[in-house]
């Protein structure tokens, strides 16, 4: 462990058995799951956010929404995932916590999922399939109030983001390419406002311009 890792870890809240158990279940079943520096980030960018109601494309095994749910204990969460067995785990861990009254999940594939026509929400969080991230943008902004943000995680996908397409694995290149496009679609969107920050794999943040 680094010095730099060293400190994030003395930063952070005292870690609860429940934490601890869905970084361990993380490691021993290769469930990707955000590092400390950026589940940190995002629970800072959070709380000076402060949303009542988020919602997150890519529960996996909850881990990021009970974060999230232990830092703002304001907000309600509501969070889709298409796996079966990672639907499942989220679920029996949400259950365990003290925000399980807060946490929605939903089993579903995000880019079939129909939320009802008058939900809004005060921030999206993007950590899914990243070669679908444009496709679950412009599926769920029109739920994102003016002045909500939009976060998406793994935007840099271990550099690769800024290596040359022929430079990538074959069977990568699709995901990357589709992700590099993006990244340019969003940069020259008009109705947001939209930034990166060099952190865990890459954080994209897109603040929604008031309606004038």
């Amino acid at each position: 462990m680094t010095s730099w890792e060293q400190l994030l870890e003395r930063a952070r809240p005292q870690a609860s058995p429940l934490r601890d158990e869905m970084e361990q279940y993380a490691r021993d079943f290769h469930v990707p799951i955000m590092d400390v520096e950026g589940i940190e980030t995002l629970k800072t960018l959070l709380r000076l956010q402060k949303p009542k109601r988020l919602l997150e494309i890519g529960s996996a095994i909850g881990y990021s929404a009970l974060q999230i749910a232990e830092a703002l204990p304001d907000v309600h969460i509501t969070t889709i995932e298409r796996d079966d067995e990672r639907y499942e785990r989220a679920c029996a861990f949400i259950e365990r916590s003290d925000a399980n009254d807060r946490i929605t999940v939903h089993h579903a594939d995000a880019l079939e999922f129909e939320l009802s026509s008058d939900e809004r929400f005060d921030a999206l969080f993007i950590d899914a399939a990243k070669g679908q991230y444009q496709r679950f943008f412009e599926k769920y902004e029109p739920y994102v109030q003016p002045g909500g943000i939009i976060y998406c995680d793994n935007m840099f996908m271990h550099g690769e983001l800024f290596t040359p397409l022929e430079d990538i694995k074959r069977r990568r290149r699709t995901m990357i390419r589709n992700l590099k496009q993006f990244v340019d679609w969003l940069i020259a969107h008009e109705s947001y406002d939209v930034s990166f920050l060099n952190v865990g794999d890459g954080i994209a943040i897109a603040q929604k311009k008031d309606k004038k």
